[in-house]
């Protein structure tokens, strides 16, 4: 089976729907870069010509109109980029310790309260991609509900389990509507431990939830896919990459697993395409750039038009 296959055409022109969070990563010596999970997958897909739909929502205030003019900057639609009038743009504490982050989430942050909203309804959209951290709250989780029922579209599922932010119950009932899986290997345990090896797990998954593709992340020892018709795809980093930071590594990962979708590449190609721009983006600081030359690379690399 192409992997591109379940969205039913190749039309890379449609504007995928991307929900939920878009914050600051406030690390630990100062800087405060533009994140969220969602917002780093838009940006990324914006860059190499897809023209994402970023759904989501921010304060009245300095970091909210920041990020406005951040995504008119980039040529970024922001019409469904909500402003809230009495709770902050999001902020999230990062501490690096040997590269490796760890996350301080606060509470009661705008893109817990995305409303409902008008969208141009007669566009087909190919898929509705989202993570977990943004459906926390009721508000945000009834808006991604309706979302779901108005366009019936193929929804990936990119979990991010944040604790304590996260109940075990609430990801299967996400799963359960999901077309395509993605999630790390420690995600993979915590959700569904076993002793089985990884391709069996896989396996489980695909068969337990009727999913198109499930798609494992396993940090230093890259990455695997397996797919409906059961086909196994594995890919492994270079050796001896400079890693500045792993923020952002898995959600440039799903950028390019999506872009593969849209193109209609093999599974085995999106996979090895998602690992070498994941590589890249860990030898930076921060989990986008606004450097277009980076993206370019990999646009000339893959001949995307």
């Amino acid at each position: 089976m192409n992997y591109g296959k379940a969205l039913g055409k190749k039309d890379h022109k449609q504007s995928p729907l991307i929900f939920g969070e878009v914050l600051f990563d406030c690390f630990n010596d100062g800087r405060k870069n533009l994140g969220g999970a969602p917002f780093n997958v838009a940006w990324n897909l914006q860059a190499f010509g897809m023209s994402p739909l970023l759904i989501s929502r921010v304060g009245n205030d300095d970091l909210g109109r920041r990020i406005r003019e951040e995504m008119r900057s980039w040529d970024m639609d922001t019409d469904c980029l909500q402003v809230d009038p009495s709770s902050p743009t999001g902020t999230v504490r990062i501490d690096l310790t040997n590269g490796e982050p760890r996350f301080t989430i606060l509470p009661n942050q705008a893109y817990d309260n995305i409303a409902p909203l008008k969208i141009n309804q007669k566009h087909e959209r190919p898929f509705l991609y989202h993570g977990t951290l943004a459906l926390r709250n009721d508000g945000s989780r009834n808006t991604f509900s309706y979302l779901k029922h108005i366009y019936q579209c193929p929804v990936f599922l990119d979990v991010n389990l944040r604790t304590p932010w996260w109940d075990t119950d609430d990801v299967i009932t996400l799963i359960e509507d999901a077309t395509w899986l993605k999630l790390n290997e420690a995600e993979l345990n915590l959700l569904f431990p076993g002793k089985v090896n990884m391709e069996e797990r896989c396996r489980q998954l695909l068969d337990r939830f009727q999913l198109d593709t499930v798609f494992i992340t396993l940090g230093a020892k890259g990455s695997l896919a397996l797919n409906r018709d059961k086909i196994l795809s594995v890919t492994t980093p270079q050796e001896n990459i400079a890693i500045m930071d792993t923020v952002g590594a898995g959600d440039a990962f799903s950028s390019v697993l999506l872009l593969g979708l849209m193109h209609g590449w093999p599974l085995p190609t999106s996979l090895q395409r998602s690992q070498e721009f994941a590589s890249a983006v860990i030898g930076q600081r921060g989990a986008i750039t606004h450097d277009k030359n980076f993206y370019k690379t990999f646009s000339d690399r893959w001949n995307l038009r």
